[in-house]
């Protein structure tokens, strides 16, 4: 918690800062056709993005907590996610490129007057500047769907990074058993945590084994060239289904060449590193793999244990490697870099049991179905949440290398259809102790 007014201010204004950054880098790299271009129907145009961020941010900081007059609200309902399908936002009326920037760029001004006026206490939605912790987040989220969608994007290279680090150094392990007991799961004690993490509780788990890093391309190729595609008995009905409908063979952006695979990334084709985590499976996909492997997916409260579990102390970190905020050093995050790093990375970042790259590289498919923990309450709107709970939806946790630190924590939860391939989801594999774990 910080108390001091003044530093809540700073941290507010350095998030907001930050996810503007990246929006205004995601945006200005490619020409106006390709901003107002739908790429896939699976996603919005780019702009529609733009401004979407900037409504958002209009209708929870400057009229929500700052108490402004609103400033477009004939485009309330253009922007409003819940009114429009993505594939139907192409035909709305939206602000052009040069438009939209503006705007965007006039509502962040009065923003930073609402943040400077606004003492940041008593009201539960400026409390510790909870509502512009929520909207920083809400940004990097839609940077996140928008770098999606330039992944989507045909064309030529229009983003660079350097490659991650590969700090893999062949100490670890394959597995390691997590011992059976109580943990507490989610917070009530994270400022800026979103409504479906809250709130904290205790869990009983038994005992299991979980993978110290995630699947690598290299072990999945291995599950592809055994038939694992041509053989119904590894998947969910609905999964097989959807394998036989789109005649699947691979991950997305997959296909072969010569003797070995290929892979599409950000526009530029290059060998499948079979270092790296295998990138853009579905939860099917992932479900598949544990069968074929002898496995099975980690439950979201196994996969929240391993990593924030300390089993010297009994305490639930805030993030596998302490409590710190992430470092370079722990996790690859914020786009610094356009891929996953290698298995086995980040030994700095690791869980106190020895679990890496829980954090950062590829969002982790779970077992578990979107339901709320004991005690939720919506907050501050039903639509965050609430209505996804109880539904086909399937909980991803820990984050991508496109997810930036304000957005990912360890109690932080995703969730997305199980048919979803374009996200940068991989999967790491648990199975039940056995008797010689006693």
């Amino acid at each position: 918690m910080i108390h001091d007014p003044e530093k809540l201010r700073d941290r507010a204004a350095t998030a907001l800062l930050a996810a503007r950054t990246r929006t205004q880098a995601l945006t200005t790299c490619v020409d106006e056709p390709d901003l107002t271009a739908q790429h896939s129907p699976l996603m919005s145009p780019l702009v529609w993005d733009l401004a979407h961020i900037g409504n958002q941010e209009e209708q929870w900081l400057m009229r929500a907590v700052g108490g402004l007059e609103a400033l477009r609200p004939e485009i309330d309902s253009v922007y409003d996610a819940f009114e429009h399908p993505r594939a139907e936002r192409p035909s709305l009326p939206l602000l052009a490129p040069a438009e939209a920037h503006n705007y965007v760029a006039e509502v962040r001004g009065r923003v930073l007057d609402v943040l400077e006026k606004t003492p940041l206490r008593g009201d539960r939605l400026v409390e510790q500047a909870f509502a512009f912790g929520m909207v920083a987040q809400h940004e990097q989220q839609h940077d996140e769907t928008m770098l999606i969608t330039h992944q989507l994007r045909r064309g030529p290279a229009a983003l660079t990074a350097p490659p991650p680090p590969d700090t893999a150094d062949g100490t670890v392990g394959p597995e390691v058993l997590v011992p059976a007991g109580h943990f507490t799961m989610g917070t009530s004690r994270e400022p800026w945590a979103l409504d479906n993490e809250r709130p904290a509780h205790h869990r009983l788990l038994p005992a299991f084994r979980i993978d110290t890093m995630p699947v690598s391309n290299a072990a999945y190729q291995w599950f592809i060239e055994d038939g694992g595609y041509r053989e119904s008995r590894w998947w969910a009905p609905e999964g097989w289904r959807m394998v036989c409908e789109h005649h699947l063979e691979a991950p997305l952006f997959w296909r072969r060449e010569g003797s070995g695979w290929v892979r599409r990334s950000f526009g530029v084709t290059e060998p499948v590193a079979p270092e790296e985590p295998v990138l853009h499976v579905s939860w099917y996909e992932a479900d598949a793999y544990a069968r074929w492997a002898g496995r099975r997916l980690p439950s979201e409260a196994e996969w929240e244990k391993a990593a924030r579990w300390d089993p010297r102390t009994g305490y639930s970190r805030r993030y596998p490697w302490g409590d710190e905020d992430p470092g370079p050093e722990h996790a690859n995050l914020g786009q610094r870099h356009l891929r996953p790093a290698p298995v086995g990375s980040y030994p700095e970042g690791q869980s106190p049991l020895g679990v890496r790259q829980l954090i950062g590289d590829v969002w982790e498919w779970t077992s578990g179905d979107f339901l709320p923990y004991p005690g939720f309450q919506a907050f501050p709107y039903a639509e965050y949440s609430e209505v996804f709970f109880g539904g086909p939806y399937k909980v991803l946790r820990g984050g991508s290398f496109a997810v930036d630190p304000v957005a990912c924590r360890g109690t932080f939860r995703n969730w997305d259809l199980p048919v979803r391939r374009q996200i940068f989801a991989g999967f790491r594999t648990a199975r039940d102790a056995g008797p010689e774990d006693a």
